[in-house]
């Protein structure tokens, strides 16, 4: 008789809902400076303004990298056959997103190494390019992952990826990826609009606006796509939640529609792409409002309800796959083991506080607005 005080169907599942959190930190935490990123050649116009821009997030943005790498971790302790085929398959893409978040400490560090405009200039592109990219590519990969990913399992449960990166810009994971795109524009300019004063919050508060706009236009061409659009994958055979690890023994089919099977049989779920529209409708009036809190906590949620639309939607879906269904990687298939994901539990409930309680405090000490004449009393900025 195990003595581990949970089940294995309650670890799993806890570990499914620790890394949605962990993605939906990532997003919100992150988004801020790739968002700000994304936005800066657009919002800051002279070489002060831009200042201005990157110390809004220079001083906080490598904490918030964090949250990507608790979320890689997770996948590669929780859910190994996950890691494995995603980080696999979807390596060029990852390399894409690795050299695009590379540009972003170098460029804070170098920008101001010259006073040439042409050398700052440069920097300010690699900003631009290191917050654009991944936004972008992250949404992609979301929208990849709904329709199916081209690879297949031996006996032996080798994973074999038949797939190129071309073949991931799809016309409905482009779409996904405008949506990625357009929530972090909308929470990089809540960021810059509630620290900034004049031109420059002027700017973030009309370009967020309309970010936000289209975000909500493109989060509901997706959901029409996925519920009418396109077919989704259902498990056809019984599910053993406390089973051991094998993908291979189930079997799938799918659906038209399938995707949204979820939310007739958990009506609970359509709460996340009600708390996505919501959140996107109140950063779009708050930034016209000049609300700096709410519309920054509207951007959130709006984020938090689009990504867990995405997961509520594929549950218990891990990635599918596109050339056999059968193989696809489940929740109750594709796990650690019991005893894997209990321990791992164990050190999150001590770690996980002690980032928050750090996250929080660092945010603490570098409230308040950044402008010009500050940056001139601060010998640290950038």
């Amino acid at each position: 008789m195990s003595t581990i005080p949970l089940d294995y169907e309650t670890l799993r599942l806890i570990w499914w809902a620790l890394l949605g959190i962990l993605l939906i930190g990532f997003a919100v935490m992150g988004g801020r400076d790739l968002g700000a990123g994304a936005l800066l050649p657009f919002v800051a116009r002279t070489d002060a303004e831009r200042r201005v821009v990157i110390n809004v997030i220079g001083p906080t943005w490598e904490g918030n990298q964090v949250w990507l790498v608790l979320g890689g971790g997770a996948i590669f302790a929780a859910f190994p056959p996950l890691y494995a085929v995603s980080f696999s398959g979807f390596y060029l893409a990852m390399i894409v997103i690795l050299l695009a978040l590379i540009l972003r400490p170098v460029g804070f560090k170098f920008r101001n190494k010259i006073s040439d405009p042409r050398w700052r200039s440069t920097w300010d592109w690699a900003l631009f390019v290191g917050g654009f990219v991944p936004s972008l590519i992250f949404g992609v990969a979301v929208g990849n992952v709904l329709l199916g990913a081209p690879f297949h399992l031996d006996d032996t449960l080798r994973a074999f990826y038949t797939g190129n990166f071309f073949q991931l810009l799809m016309p409905f994971a482009l779409v996904a990826g405008l949506v990625s795109l357009g929530m972090i524009v909308t929470q990089g300019a809540a960021v810059i609009a509630g620290r900034t004063t004049g031109v420059i919050a002027d700017r973030a508060r009309t370009y967020g606006t309309w970010a936000a706009l289209a975000t909500i236009v493109l989060f509901a061409l997706g959901g029409v796509w996925v519920a009418f659009g396109m077919d989704g994958y259902t498990i056809t055979s019984v599910v053993d939640t406390n089973g051991a690890i094998n993908p291979l023994g189930k079997t799938v089919a799918l659906v038209h529609g399938g995707w949204v099977t979820n939310y007739g049989l958990y009506p609970w779920m359509i709460s996340a792409p009600v708390l996505g529209f919501l959140g996107l409708v109140g950063a779009a009036m708050g930034l016209q409002a000049r609300l700096r809190i709410p519309t920054l906590v509207a951007s959130s949620i709006a984020i938090f309800g689009i990504i867990a639309t995405a997961g509520l939607s594929l549950f218990p879906f891990l990635l599918p796959s596109s050339t056999v269904p059968n193989a696809s990687l489940t929740l109750w298939d594709a796990s650690s083991s019991h005893l894997t994901l209990f321990v791992m539990l164990l050190a999150t409930l001590i770690f996980l506080p002690i980032i928050l309680g750090y996250t929080a405090w660092v945010f603490r000490v570098m409230r308040g607005p950044v402008t010009t004449q500050s940056l001139e009393k601060n010998p640290n900025a950038y």
